[in-house]
């Protein structure tokens, strides 16, 4: 766990890519932009969100192959990729090809459930099978089962004079099972992540068990040592094959922001932070409060954070709202101030 003596192993970022619908293109370029500085910056990893029908990345397996041409060291990622969108045989296909062209850099994030707002588009995501899509822990095993190379059908041998075919899904790439995630938001999702060999993404929104006190911090706490213990017991953590775990929070440090950049980072948090102050919705959703402030200033509410005390390895999520030179600024100030302020040492390009 991080503490003052011992230091924060890997720093990632999480950005949704967000565009303007008049000219989308501006904010594609701004991501890549973006993923760029933070291998200059010597950020261990970039991760994506996927958004389907609103203005945020929904193509990341596409933003991730243009990512991987103007980088070379650092990993990417998606937090999350919703299954019930995918066909996992064809995502399984994109996605190898993908971290191939990387050198093995990719960290496909994933979750089920079905789609938001699932009886306003099943009628074109699913035309003829809406009613008996299954949206169940089944689809990502079955994804899973389809990355790590395991058949698909009995044919496969050459037709013909140059056909050839294969019996699994191609290309297949070695290490692309062991850096698949799930995005787990309860208890019971993150035992089973750690049942069926997963690493974890615990984000900023969190779902707590029966019973529980509503505290985000211990809530994910539990739920991190819970996910351990189900990995353990399923024996994911021998022969090298160490569960991953990664938190998710959202930070705005403020070192080198100027005075109208504190003043709107400041407005944003204190837009959000109701939200937090008590559980939402049936289910009793709950959100992690954005953290602002000075590097240091951040530093000890993290240490303080129960969840944040059982990783060594963080992808913070930036604000969804803000200007690329925003950004550039908080990216900056978590590489450059707060990553030190945690123990984190940056891997320069030319180390």
């Amino acid at each position: 766990m991080p503490t003052p003596e011992q230091p924060l192993r890997k720093l990632g970022f999480l950005t949704i890519g967000l565009f303007d619908p008049a000219d989308p293109a501006a904010g594609h370029r701004s991501t890549l932009d973006i993923i760029e500085l933070g291998e200059q910056l010597g950020f261990d990893s970039a991760w994506l969100r996927h958004r389907h029908l609103q203005f945020g990345i929904s193509s990341p397996v596409a933003v991730m192959a243009a990512a991987s041409q103007r980088t070379s060291r650092i990993e990417l990622g998606t937090a999350v990729t919703p299954l019930g969108w995918e066909n996992p045989l064809r995502l399984a296909e994109d996605l190898a090809t993908v971290d191939l062209l990387s050198g093995g850099r990719i960290n496909p994030g994933l979750s089920v459930g079905e789609p938001m707002h699932y009886d306003t588009v099943k009628h074109e995501l699913y035309p003829d099978s809406s009613a008996a899509e299954d949206f169940s822990y089944g689809r990502v095993e079955r994804f899973a089962r389809l990355v790590a190379g395991e058949r698909v059908r009995d044919f496969s041998g050459k037709q013909g004079v140059v056909e050839e075919f294969s019996n699994r899904v191609e290309p297949h790439s070695p290490g692309l099972r062991s850096r698949l995630w799930y995005g787990a938001g309860s208890l019971k999702s993150a035992v089973w992540a750690g049942e069926n060999g997963f690493n974890l993404l615990s984000s900023s929104v969190i779902f707590p068990d029966k019973g529980q006190e509503p505290d985000f911090a211990r809530v994910q706490q539990s739920q991190i040592r819970a996910y351990r213990e189900a990995a353990n017991a399923a024996g994911h953590t021998a022969a090298g094959n160490t569960a991953r775990v990664s938190q998710g929070l959202v930070v705005i440090p403020t070192d080198s922001a100027s005075p109208a950049q504190r003043e709107k980072y400041q407005r944003y948090v204190d837009e959000r932070t109701p939200r937090t102050q008590s559980p939402q919705g049936p289910k009793g959703m709950m959100f992690a409060r954005d953290l602002i402030g000075t590097s240091d200033e951040i530093a000890q509410q993290l240490y303080a954070h129960e969840g944040f005390q059982e990783v060594d390895e963080v992808a913070f999520a930036l604000p969804f709202s803000f200007e690329h030179e925003d950004y550039v600024q908080i990216l900056t100030d978590i590489a450059q101030k707060l990553g030190p302020a945690l123990g984190w040492e940056a891997i320069r390009l030319n180390a």
